[in-house]
């Protein structure tokens, strides 16, 4: 069943915006695994495509596109499926909630900031400067307080529906496995072929090592490159969840976007269809296992 969120969305700056994530659930909740699809959220707002100095297009280039879509199945395999609606280019769930660039906003920001960390020097802090590509987001400087805004009635909102199910999976099995989903950009410039998969287990802190392996060689198996931690190791939703002692362990899945996607328009590709077929095997695989070495 498809449940809205129970935390208020909406407001003056966004009458139209729906709740800020969906959690699909299966009928029987069976195996101890939750998916999640923090950047796959598309609502853009008129209000923030109005303070953007960048097409809609372009503005979506940071998105994970669909990848909510390619994880659609989870719930058919006894797992529930969180994903976000709201972009990534708005409002970062896989960061910190205060990783802010002071250049981005008018006047001083409060002390307790994270403004130092290498993702907002990149840019690419809970509320990003830039795009992918580099390009700047806003036309003006932005105030704290719709930072704090952001923060509140997305951010917060999405982390503790991620942090309720964690704890209501560890509950029923006594333990969990997260399965954090994204996509990732192709580098054309890189020299060794792009992997199909990157595999993020924070090396491997975050995650039991069998089950990385065990995702990586059913993967491997149906003759996908696959790479464990480079160069994405996974970010914080990986890195704050995944505590193997507790029984909470978390795996970021990267998929290459060539594989599904026109990167260019972000429109569906033919190969989505086979992709998700395979998606579908790997959920088939993982609902089979046995996962009392993660407790």
């Amino acid at each position: 069943m498809d449940l809205p969120s129970p935390a208020p969305n909406a407001g003056p700056d966004f009458p139209d915006a729906p709740p800020p994530f969906r959690v699909i659930r299966p009928d029987r909740h069976s195996v101890p695994l939750v998916f999640a699809s923090p950047h796959s959220g598309a609502h853009y707002a008129q209000p923030f495509l109005q303070s953007a100095r960048l097409d809609p297009v372009a503005l979506r280039r940071s998105e994970d596109s669909f990848v909510d879509e390619l994880f659609a199945a989870a719930p058919a395999h006894g797992a529930p499926l969180l994903a976000a609606t709201f972009p990534r280019v708005f409002c970062d769930a896989n960061r910190e909630p205060w990783e802010l660039d002071p250049g981005m906003f008018e006047g001083p920001l409060p002390s307790w900031v994270n403004s130092a960390s290498p993702r907002v020097g990149a840019g690419l802090g809970t509320i990003a400067r830039v795009v992918a590509s580099g390009e700047p987001v806003y036309r003006r400087k932005l105030p704290f307080s719709e930072a704090e805004d952001r923060v509140r009635r997305y951010w917060q909102p999405y982390h503790a529906a991620l942090a309720g199910l964690i704890a209501e999976t560890r509950a029923r099995f006594g333990c969990c496995l997260l399965l954090d989903c994204h996509s990732m950009p192709a580098h054309p410039a890189h020299g060794t072929p792009q992997a199909d998969f990157v595999l993020g287990d924070a090396h491997g802190t975050a995650c039991a090592p069998r089950a990385t392996r065990l995702v990586e060689e059913t993967l491997s198996g149906m003759g996908y490159r696959v790479r464990r931690n480079d160069p994405y190791a996974g970010g914080y939703v990986t890195r704050h969840y995944g505590i193997p002692r507790d029984g909470v362990h978390a795996l970021q899945i990267e998929i290459a976007r060539s594989l599904y996607m026109d990167e260019a328009r972000v429109e569906r590709a033919p190969g989505m269809v086979p992709l998700m077929r395979d998606l579908g095997r790997l959920m088939t695989t993982l609902a089979a296992a046995d996962w009392s070495f993660l407790r």
